[in-house]
């Protein structure tokens, strides 16, 4: 949207996070919250976004990428202050701005594009986004007028007895009209309580002027969860994790135990593949159809297995690519290697890809099969149809041809298989 730009907040210490690590740069799910919110205003069509960053802000930098335009708060005075470091990319800009808080990822384009549509249709000053929730301790109130129309938002600590029992609560979601925003910020007071600027204080600002406010509600209050300590991480962990596995089993995967099971991010598997429990799925994983995974298996980032793949379980692939109809049933580890078409691999059997300086690649060609308890030294090569022993050692360097058989330790070339 030419007429969209994003501003980040990110600026905070995330002390009670009680770690060394930004609290931005935390992970759910597999990608950092910061990656979750950037990825998030490009998804609503933000052509540009400005995010605001304070403490340990050059290492926050260094995981942002694309079209990001960074400002630097230099004193930590408040969420308005944020806004206003990074008033000078929006000079000369006349459409609206989608503010947005680093340290909550769980929001859904879909939701933040209803925001949108709302505040485009009525022409609003500020439309921001609210949640209903059990316990709204610690979030902003939604104060509403007697017509109903949002009036203000009242912080916690600022908050009458009354006002505590609100149960609608600010989410720290905004669109607003860019020139309206840029003039109306400044007047926003210095908090006594805190020695911050709240951005907050502009609702009541805007109501008080006759600037219309609007206000979408959110139909997933865990949606408004920001992140301050472990333990909202996890919850995030958590919510983010039952979305991707509703939306697979919506998809037509069998899923046994959602409890037990970990997906990952930028996923792809394909109708009526089952996922037995105790399984996890890295982060840009490839699963075929009808594929059978695990217990206890773990698909590692840039896995690719093909249709009708049995992986069972204690087994591990990773970076790994394996054809239509091969199995490995048992404990066993497959590395930076490519399997062809009805492979079996036995119980035990290990691929070793690491020489204590680079990955190596192993090769197994269609139809070979791989006893159990082998060992494969990449870089190695097994042949079509080719044939290893039990518990055999396949050296460094080794090219086992078509059709052949392998066998000891070290592993010799004993024959081809009639």
């Amino acid at each position: 949207m030419k007429d969209l730009r994003t501003i980040i907040l990110a600026a905070g210490k995330g002390t009670r996070m009680k770690s060394r690590l930004p609290k931005v740069l935390h992970c759910v799910c597999g990608k950092t919250i910061i990656s979750l919110v950037v990825d998030l205003a490009r998804a609503v069509g933000s052509l540009k976004t400005c995010v605001v960053l304070g403490h340990q802000s050059d290492k926050i930098k260094d995981h942002l990428s694309g079209n990001i335009h960074v400002v630097i708060q230099e004193k930590l005075l408040g969420t308005a202050d944020a806004v206003l470091s990074a008033s000078n990319s929006l000079k000369g800009f006349h459409g609206d701005v989608l503010i947005l808080s680093g340290d909550a990822p769980l929001f859904r384009k879909e939701t933040i594009k209803a925001l949108l549509r709302k505040h485009k249709k009525a022409q609003a000053a500020c439309t921001f986004l609210t949640a209903v929730v059990r316990d709204s301790y610690g979030y902003g109130r939604v104060i509403r007028g007697s017509s109903g129309e949002a009036i203000a938002i009242r912080e916690e600590k600022d908050a009458t007895d009354y006002e505590k029992n609100i149960v609608e609560i600010n989410a720290g979601v905004y669109c607003f009209n860019c020139r309206i925003l840029l003039d109306v910020i400044k007047q926003i007071k210095l908090n006594k309580r805190k020695k911050e600027y709240y951005l907050t204080d502009i609702i009541e600002i805007l109501s008080e002027k006759g600037y219309k406010v609007e206000v979408v509600e959110a139909d997933d209050a865990s949606e408004s969860l920001g992140i301050n300590t472990k333990e909202d991480l996890a919850q995030a962990e958590a919510v983010m994790r039952g979305r991707i596995l509703r939306d697979f089993m919506l998809s037509g995967i069998t899923i046994i135990d959602p409890q037990t099971t970990f997906i990952g991010m930028n996923v792809r598997i394909g109708r009526d593949t089952l996922i037995n429990p105790f399984t996890v799925i890295e982060d840009n994983v490839c699963i075929g159809s009808n594929c059978t995974i695990g217990p206890f298996a773990r698909l590692r980032t840039g896995t690719k297995l093909k249709d009708n793949v049995t992986i069972g379980n204690f087994t591990e692939v990773s970076r790994t690519e394996i054809g239509e109809h091969s199995i490995m049933k048992h404990f066993g580890f497959l590395g930076d290697a490519k399997v062809g078409k009805s492979v079996n691999v036995g119980a035990g059997v290990v691929t070793a890809n690491y020489d204590g300086k680079n990955k190596n690649k192993t090769h197994i060609l269609d139809k070979a099969f791989i006893g159990s308890d082998s060992i494969l030294v990449a870089p190695v090569k097994i042949g079509r149809k080719a044939l290893t022993g039990a518990g055999c050692v396949v050296t460094k360097g080794t090219n086992v041809g078509d059709n052949a058989v392998v066998v000891g330790v070290p592993g010799r070339i004993k024959n081809n298989k009639k």
